[in-house]
């Protein structure tokens, strides 16, 4: 678990799109994830990934039977390419409007101009649902980290995301804006106050979502819904960062 893999082409990363919890879905792919959620009144879509995997985005969409331009948000998690890259396409397909956190408004620009500027407390209501804001700067000084809730079978359940987990970007010569370190330590101690039922992950990694969709597919049971990953893959992010910061002060 919490372990990565590469390919020569991001495309080679197709995966099967799934239902994971009431309105969620799971839409693709390796290396990174992206999320749908059916609101009752149209849809919103959570990162796009990369340019060269976006028709496997919206096969994946319509796959599941509903239809891109039914997409009327796209929200990103941060700036970084494997996260927006595909979005000026899909925009110019669909016309969805897209949200980023405020302080990657600049480095996004490379890919796309967003439409609505995020910041700490805000909200994207759509239908049946209301996906709260919080500002998760490390990564990059820009990232959020989405929050809702969803229902099935009279349950209510809250769905979260840490949305911006990678370590790479810690290391002094690729540091997103000084003192990214302290703040990424921060935001995980942060997150850790907040209960999550379902942990999506901002990539396939962080919640092992390869196995766990498989296992939901051809049993039925759902590994998602699990209170403990979300804290066990925190202390999994705190404790790389803080090995990555050692290895780079010595």
């Amino acid at each position: 678990m919490f372990e990565r893999k590469t390919f020569q082409h991001h495309y080679e990363g197709v995966m099967e799109p799934f239902r994971i919890i009431g309105n969620v879905y799971f839409v693709g792919c390796f290396p990174a994830s992206s999320h749908l959620i059916d609101t009752g009144d149209g849809l919103i879509l959570i990162d796009t990934g990369y340019e060269d995997t976006l028709h496997l985005l919206i096969n994946s969409i319509y796959r599941l039977g509903f239809s891109p331009y039914d997409v009327k948000y796209i929200l990103h998690t941060h700036w970084h390419g494997d996260h927006t890259a595909a979005t000026a396409a899909f925009v110019h397909l669909t016309g969805a409007k897209t949200l980023i956190g405020a302080k990657d408004e600049a480095k996004v620009l490379k890919y796309f101009r967003p439409d609505v500027l995020l910041r700490e407390g805000d909200t994207l209501q759509l239908g049946n649902t209301t996906i709260e804001i919080l500002e998760t700067p490390g990564h990059t000084e820009g990232c959020i980290s989405p929050f809702f809730t969803t229902t099935e079978n009279g349950k209510t359940y809250r769905v979260g995301m840490f949305g911006g987990a990678g370590a790479n970007t810690l290391v002094p010569d690729q540091y997103d804006y000084d003192g990214c370190v302290a703040d990424y330590l921060r935001s995980v101690e942060r997150l850790k106050t907040i209960p999550v039922d379902v942990f999506i992950g901002n990539h396939v990694w962080n919640n092992d979502t390869l196995v766990r969709g498989e296992i939901l597919r051809t049993t039925g049971e759902n590994r998602f819904i699990d209170g403990d990953l979300w804290l066990q893959f925190l202390d999994f992010c705190k404790n790389r960062a803080e090995e990555v910061h050692r290895k780079h002060q010595a």
